[in-house]
């Protein structure tokens, strides 16, 4: 299948690596970036458009998702097969007398870490059987965990995406300031970071947590909340030790 990829964020960037190195006929980049456009041309090889949309089987747009409603309205193929990679959207979003679907990678991505595509998750939906198979040979090609899910359930996967990743980094970012400010070097987290993330490939998070919340020990809970002079972290450190008691009343 001729393909056409939308986009030059990180997940166009990603994607278009992805479908090159699995020999995947990507015959156009299309977007309205043209000097990450041609950024990506050059890593890829494969050539790029700001105005002309090339004819194509296969549509795959990885813009944000405020902007797939809009640039789904220059397709015009009846023949093609659409897809966005938006997490939370319905297949509805795209505009067009075209096949629809949605083909969504869950990982996070960065336009300078390379990835090991073939690890990354790819959940396909649409609404013919026959575009379902097509979907799937075509991830297949790229990674070996694939996944047709509906839209219910692929909303649900992003919104666990954000607590396991999103909200996670975060809390990171604030364990930097907090070292930071005292002249710690972040880097000596990264061990706890490391065996954290490690220890959940063989228990269940639930079973993995560790810490004051858990023991429910109020008098180091208390200390530390004394520690802290930023309002916002002092919330955070207060919301997340709550929710954390919660789950583990008897």
């Amino acid at each position: 299948m001729t393909t056409v990829i939308i986009g030059s964020g990180n997940v166009a960037w990603h994607m278009a690596k992805a479908f090159t190195a699995a020999g995947i006929d990507l015959i156009q980049l299309y977007g309205r970036n043209e000097a990450e456009l041609k950024k990506l041309s050059d890593e890829v090889q494969v050539d790029y458009a700001t105005q002309h949309l090339k004819e194509a089987d296969f549509y795959l747009i990885c813009t944000s998702d405020k902007a797939i409603t809009d640039i789904s309205k220059q397709i015009v193929s009846e023949k093609a097969l659409v897809a966005h990679t938006s997490g939370s959207l319905s297949r509805d979003v795209l505009e067009g007398p075209y096949r629809k679907a949605s083909f969504y990678p869950l990982q996070t991505f960065s336009k300078n870490r390379a990835l090991d595509y073939s690890k990354i998750p790819i959940f396909v939906d649409a609404g013919w059987e026959s575009d379902n198979i097509i979907l799937a040979d075509i991830a297949r090609k790229i990674s070996a965990n694939v996944m047709r899910i509906n839209h219910e359930q692929r909303k649900q996967m992003h919104l666990s995406a954000v607590f396991a990743c999103n909200f996670v980094n975060h809390l990171y970012a604030q364990a930097e300031i907090i070292c930071s400010q005292n002249d710690i070097p972040f880097s000596y987290l990264l061990p706890l970071i490391e065996e954290t993330a490690d220890k959940i490939k063989t228990f269940s998070p639930k079973e993995a947590q560790t810490g004051p919340a858990v023991r429910n020990d109020q008098n180091v809970i208390q200390f530390q909340e004394g520690l802290i002079d930023n309002q916002n972290q002092l919330d955070l450190y207060k919301t997340l030790t709550e929710s954390i008691i919660k789950m583990y009343e008897l």
